[in-house]
């Protein structure tokens, strides 16, 4: 054997080598997987931690889901590059990863018959600009509780004009232009009650139901902008402490919260006493924003929320056109134990 033939052979035996960082072209390929390998790994780490951190964590967790994407992309280069190592680290990231896309929450059923049913439907319209879709929407979905997040002067007189007081003869409204408007529209009587205090209207009253009396707040905190994540977090926190402050008495929370169940603020509004809706109809992970990415593409960031007196049935995310949002709608039905002997 030359000396040749020994040098190739000990460089083969290298390569091949657990844990070595490979050679030449495959060099590059490792490169880019650990890379993608370490923005993946950081934003989980936020995620275990029960953290939403900073700018960009606090916005990639929104589509936590797709980092099976980096997280799939950097095992097949490390397969390419031969490399054990970052194999092992791809292999765990896809598997944390896949830990999380387990929905948050139980969907354990209420006891007690049921004693009211109610239709409820979300909308952010964008600024005004969805509400002759809305209108259709409605229509169509004939909700008994109607929330609508950005509604300005406009909507609100297309909304009286075209879902007239005959139709929908109690409101509660915040009146204002841009996307601090926003308004509740009902079937059922409400009684005005104190909204949640926050950047933009977040109404609240309380309706009567078949003899019951249900909260419901529409809720629209700040979205989580690269210099307002922690203004965001303090609003959720002004909905979270709103969830609490219910005692038990049978609630509904909806609108757009501007943050999903992979982020720990969100969490901490269900940990209060609220169940997600679309949870608990198997709809946990469809998406409501951007509108315009086509599933399963975006985050469900728009919910209707609920005590656990509730069960949910028929939740569907609505295409309603002239907004960045798709509209939730869904049927609660409220039951109630029955008295022990």
């Amino acid at each position: 054997m030359n000396s040749e033939t020994v040098t190739r052979d000990t460089q083969r035996d290298e390569a091949d080598e657990p844990g070595r960082r490979p050679r030449g072209r495959g060099r590059g390929k490792a490169a880019l997987a650990a890379l993608l390998l370490t923005a993946v790994t950081a934003i989980l780490a936020f995620r275990a931690a029960d953290s939403d951190g900073f700018t960009p964590v606090t916005q990639a967790l929104a589509f936590l889901p797709w980092l099976l994407v980096p997280a799939a992309t950097a095992l097949l280069l490390t397969v390419l590059a031969r490399w054990r190592t970052g194999m092992v680290w791809a292999v765990a990231a896809l598997g944390g990863v896949a830990w999380y896309l387990e929905p948050y929450g139980n969907t354990d059923a209420p006891e007690g018959p049921a004693v009211a049913e109610l239709r409820v439907m979300t909308s952010n319209v964008e600024f005004g600009r969805g509400a002759q879709g809305l209108v259709e929407a409605v229509r169509e979905e004939d909700p008994d509780l109607l929330f609508v997040e950005e509604c300005d002067p406009a909507c609100s007189a297309l909304l009286r004009k075209e879902l007239p007081r005959g139709d929908y003869p109690y409101r509660e409204a915040v009146e204002a232009y841009g996307a601090e408007g926003s308004a509740i529209l009902a079937k059922v009587p409400l009684k005005p009650a104190k909204g949640i205090s926050g950047t933009l209207g977040m109404p609240g009253a309380v309706a009567e139901v078949k003899g019951h009396e249900i909260r419901v707040q529409l809720v629209h905190p700040m979205p989580p902008l690269p210099d307002g994540v922690g203004l965001w977090r303090e609003e959720l926190g002004r909905i979270r402490d709103y969830a609490a402050a219910g005692e038990g008495r049978p609630t509904i929370v909806a609108g757009d919260f501007n943050a999903t169940q992979d982020h720990a603020a969100f969490r901490s509004v269900l940990d209060a006493g609220l169940r997600d809706a679309a949870r608990l109809d198997g709809t946990s992970r469809a998406p409501s924003w951007p509108a315009a990415a086509p599933a399963p593409l975006g985050a469900q960031i728009d919910h209707v929320l609920a005590t656990p007196d509730f069960s949910a049935r028929d939740a569907r995310f609505l295409e309603i056109g002239d907004t960045d949002h798709r509209a939730l709608a869904v049927t609660l039905t409220l039951h109630r134990a029955e008295p022990a002997d």
